[in-house]
């Protein structure tokens, strides 16, 4: 396969991916985002050695640009979806540290198990 072919159909497939991240992270389904994480992570690796040796004309590039536009527009989108629930979890996480502090300042014992 023509390296440049072969660059793009990762491009578009990575594209892809993130298309179906975006999708879940939109539907709220968290676990199928991670899974296609590792989809993503695959592709990514992939695509590194043959990006190095792929020589592109004025049209490639562009084409390239574009496609890489699109996967961090999605990027993007995804983060925004995210952040409030790492908020949420970063806010409960903070209450618990709290929480076992107090626990451990007064000598109370965990009401867990």
């Amino acid at each position: 396969m023509n390296a440049s072919l072969e660059l793009f159909s990762y491009y578009e497939a990575i594209a892809a991916v993130t298309a179906r991240m975006l999708d879940a992270a939109r539907a709220d389904n968290w676990n199928q985002l991670f899974q296609l994480q590792d989809e993503y992570e695959r592709l990514v690796d992939e695509i590194r050695p043959i990006d190095a040796r792929s020589a592109l004309d004025e049209a490639g590039r562009q084409r390239k640009h574009d496609l890489l536009r699109q996967i961090l527009d999605h990027d993007a989108e995804i983060r925004d979806l995210a952040s409030p629930r790492v908020a949420r979890l970063s806010a409960l996480i903070a209450s618990n540290r709290q929480t076992r502090a107090l626990n451990d300042m007064y000598g109370l014992k965990s009401q867990r198990g």
